[in-house]
């Protein structure tokens, strides 16, 4: 049986990593007979949309393409935060036959037999909206304690004098210029630029191709 191993943290800093997520879920596939063929390493919000988290679409489209039986996850929060999106893209795996594994919830998308459980599913919605409207509390206490901040008189958003120059940003971003350069889309710079460590967002690398690319 072959699988993928996909991640995903929300910090696009080193605050967070993804060893522990490879970690965990290599070991439950060496136990259980599988081999990984490939790891999709993943820093973004699980609220966005799936269109706009490149390697999660690059591991579904590679899947697909080369037939992989699994995908496994460390649980169902990393696929995505807002219900419709993971629901989409559990879907889309179903269709191509691709089971998904999520290890904290030890929940299988599709059973032995490759169908779908009703009961999986309802689970899995149950989950998902969970996951959504804990995402929504939290952005609601951030936001309300921003308020508060600012009520207070603390002065928000960028110190003084934080602000970089064109030549710092373009150290900064040269692998993502180079692939712009090249003539890659936002999702494809931002995937490779992901597996390269390279610290960035989509609406960042759409501001670096607007000012340096045009």
């Amino acid at each position: 049986m072959k699988a993928v191993i996909y991640t995903r943290t929300s910090s696009i800093t080193d605050r967070q990593t993804n060893d522990r997520q490879i970690a965990d879920l290599t070991k439950y596939a060496e136990a259980n007979g599988i081999e990984v063929v490939k790891v999709f390493n993943e820093k973004v919000s699980g609220a966005k949309r799936n269109e706009e988290r490149a390697v999660l679409m690059a591991c579904l489209e590679y899947a697909e393409v080369n037939r992989i039986d699994t995908i496994l996850c460390s649980e169902l929060s990393r696929f995505g935060r807002a219900i419709w999106e993971v629901l989409s893209g559990i879907k889309f795996c179903i269709d191509k036959k691709i089971d998904v594994f999520f290890q904290k919830e030890n929940l299988h998308v599709l059973d032995g037999d490759g169908k779908v459980d009703g009961i999986m599913a309802i689970y899995v919605s149950c989950l998902s909206f969970c996951a959504e409207k804990e995402r929504e509390n939290i952005a609601y206490r951030l936001n309300s304690g921003r308020r508060l901040a600012i009520a207070r008189g603390v002065r928000m958003g960028r110190k003084v004098g934080s602000v970089k120059t064109r030549q710092q940003k373009e150290e900064q971003y040269k692998d993502v210029i180079k692939c712009l350069r090249k003539g890659l889309s936002v999702s494809e710079t931002f995937a490779i630029c992901s597996q390269k460590g390279t610290k960035c967002s989509i609406s960042t690398i759409k501001r670096v191709k607007k000012e340096f690319v045009g």
